[in-house]
This record gives structure tokens, C-alpha cells and sequence, in this order.
């Protein structure tokens, strides 16, 4: 297994390590997680920061996996489809936790799932006629928006909390309105690749 497939499973399993972090009950277990407190109207929960801290070495690897493969010139089926697979794992378990733990709207995740599945059937349909869509501009910004926001809803917003300045849900409903377009787009592209019976 070259390097960057090895980068890209670490993300997954850095991914399973925030999950665990943010959905076991450690009070529940007996173990007491300390509150930060940050100013008077800011209370941090620390395994928020520490999902946070892990959410953004897990971000970066998904720029060096990639930057690794194409200098390199190893490129493969496995680390294009493990890429994927590792991308939205760590971005829709993150986001679900998030809506259910109240930090951002159910409907972000209910938009971003559904829109994967969407581009996701469309790639299936096509098959191998089309070949690999490179990332748009659109997308890109797009990746890096959701990222942002989702690093500085997990760091509850700060600095800008205490200004309440909301970045993080600017952030975030950027990224979804992204997404709905960069799927609009995907399926003008992909439309005439795809087979549908008459």
C-alpha cells in the first residue's frame, strides 16, 4: 500500500476516534470531562476541543493524500475510491453528531447526505463513460467552507462567539448552498452519459 492510501485510511481512523469521543457517555461511565469556561456566556465542552484539534489534522490529510499521489504519480482505483469513502465519512458523521447535539439545523446534514447520494447514483449511472470529473472551483471553495465551518463549530465559534459574529453557520449554509449547485452542475454534466430507458 503506497503513502498516500496509508494518509487516507488514517483519516478514517481518525474520523472513528471523533465519533467515540463525541457519543460516549462519559458521565455515564463515571468519567468527568472538564467544562471550559470562556468569558461569562461561553461554557467548552473539552471533548468538543479535542474533536476540533483532531477534525483539523484529519482535514489536512485529505489535501496530502492527494498532493502526495499526483506528485508522485500514484494514482489508483483503491485511493480514489478510499479518498471518497474517507472524505465523506469524516464531513456527514461530523455534521450528524453536530445536528444532533443541537450545535447547527438538522436540515444541514439532511441537505449534505442526501446530496452525496444524489452525485453518488449519478457516478454509478454514468458508469465509466464519463471517466473522473475533476473538481471544480466551485467545489473546491465549497470543501473548504464546510471544513472551516465545521472546525469552528466544534471550537463553539471562538473568538468570534464573543463578538457573536456567527462564521461558523455563515460557513456552513455556504457550503450547503455550494453543494446544491456543484450537484445541479454535476448532473448537467453527467446528463448525457447517463442511460435512461425509454
Amino acid at each position: 500500500m503506497n503513502l498516500p492510501n496509508k494518509i487516507t485510511l488514517s483519516r478514517i481512523v481518525i474520523t472513528v476516534i471523533i465519533v467515540l469521543i463525541l457519543i460516549i457517555p462519559f458521565n455515564a461511565l463515571g468519567i468527568d470531562i472538564p467544562k471550559l469556561f470562556v468569558a461569562e456566556k461561553v461554557v467548552v465542552d473539552l471533548r468538543y476541543i479535542i474533536a476540533g484539534v483532531l477534525f483539523i489534522i484529519a482535514s489536512i490529510t485529505d489535501f496530502v493524500d492527494g498532493y502526495i499521489a499526483r506528485k508522485q504519480n500514484i494514482i489508483t482505483n483503491f485511493g480514489k475510491m478510499s479518498d471518497a469513502i474517507a472524505d465523506k465519512f469524516l464531513v456527514n458523521s461530523v455534521l450528524i453528531i453536530l445536528a444532533a447535539s443541537g450545535f447547527i439545523s438538522a436540515i444541514i446534514p439532511v441537505i449534505v447526505v442526501s446530496r452525496d447520494t444524489f452525485v453518488n447514483s449519478l457516478k454509478m449511472a454514468a458508469g465509466s463513460k464519463k471517466g473522473a470529473v475533476p473538481a471544480s472551483l466551485l467545489g473546491k471553495v465549497k470543501t473548504i467552507c464546510m471544513l472551516v465551518g465545521i472546525s469552528l463549530t466544534l471550537f463553539y465559534n471562538l473568538p468570534f462567539e464573543l463578538y457573536n459574529i456567527r462564521v461558523s453557520d455563515f460557513l456552513l449554509l455556504i457550503a450547503v448552498v455550494l453543494s446544491v449547485i456543484s450537484a445541479v452542475q454535476y448532473y448537467v454534466d453527467m446528463k448525457n452519459f447517463i442511460d435512461i430507458e425509454k
